[in-house]
């Protein structure tokens, strides 16, 4: 993956640069979301160091040349770069392609690693909204996600980001197909998806939970909802991040604000 050419996260702060000890103090708090242990590698510490300022590319290139290349800190930065900081269109879809491919590799080698299913169907989920939900649905790639967040959600029941991604399957297949089909052909349904929602809140209560819990009511009920989905927005926009990953969230949240 090349990564000479990404844009840099311009929101540096000193907060978000964590010393080794910090690291460590604080890895229960930063990864309260998606529940990955903590590293004995020096190297793909470094990494992570990097991911949580955010410099994505220093993430991906320090982890890709540890002895045994870190999968997770790999996939998770370059998906937070893509979907916040990438504008081409197509290095975006080479992106979220690239981590798919390793998140299989990943789960062939490791098949009990909960984040490799996670940020298999992460990446299979962004690439599909790259390519619209009516293209991934036919090419089977829902099936795909649901498969690998089932197996994620299998391994760790307490995986926040699986269970929001979770609760965003079932939003944009409703959105998408209808509630009869949704249920019918996929399985999908508002409840599920509003206890996926709930559940990831009431895990990590992170920017990113409340975003998607927004955008799963508007999905969901468009207009009928949309004062409760500034309301979840809002929500998102009045915290206080902790690494860049947040920071870009609430950005993100205050301009999704009607």
């Amino acid at each position: 993956m090349d990564t000479q050419q990404w844009s840099r996260f311009d929101q540096p702060n000193k907060a978000f640069d964590y010393s080794a000890n910090d690291l460590k103090k604080q890895w229960s708090k930063l990864h309260s979301g998606d529940c990955e242990p903590f590293p004995d590698d020096a190297e793909i510490q470094s990494a992570w160091q990097a991911y949580h300022r955010g410099d994505f590319a220093d993430a991906v290139d320090t982890a890709m040349a540890a002895d045994q290349p870190a999968h997770v800190v790999i996939n998770k930065a370059a998906g937070i770069y893509a979907d916040y900081l990438e504008e081409d269109d197509g290095v975006k879809k080479a992106i979220y392609q690239a981590c798919i491919e390793r998140a299989e590799a990943a789960i062939e080698e490791q098949p009990d690693n909960v984040n490799a299913h996670y940020f298999h169907a992460y990446h299979l989920g962004r690439y599909s909204q790259s390519i619209s939900i009516t293209q991934a649905l036919s090419q089977g790639l829902g099936g795909k996600i649901q498969k690998s967040l089932n197996q994620a959600l299998e391994l760790e029941p307490n995986h926040a980001e699986a269970h929001t991604a979770m609760g965003l399957y079932h939003a944009e297949i409703i959105a998408k197909v209808g509630k009869l089909v949704g249920s019918m052909t996929y399985g999908a349904s508002a409840d599920k998806a509003f206890e996926h929602f709930e559940r990831a809140i009431e895990l990590s209560n992170a920017p990113i939970a409340w975003i998607e819990y927004g955008n799963g009511l508007y999905l969901i009920h468009g207009d009928k909802k949309v004062d409760e989905s500034n309301e979840a927005y809002a929500k998102a926009a009045a915290m206080e991040p902790i690494d860049a990953m947040q920071a870009l969230d609430i950005d993100y949240a205050k301009s999704s604000i009607e």
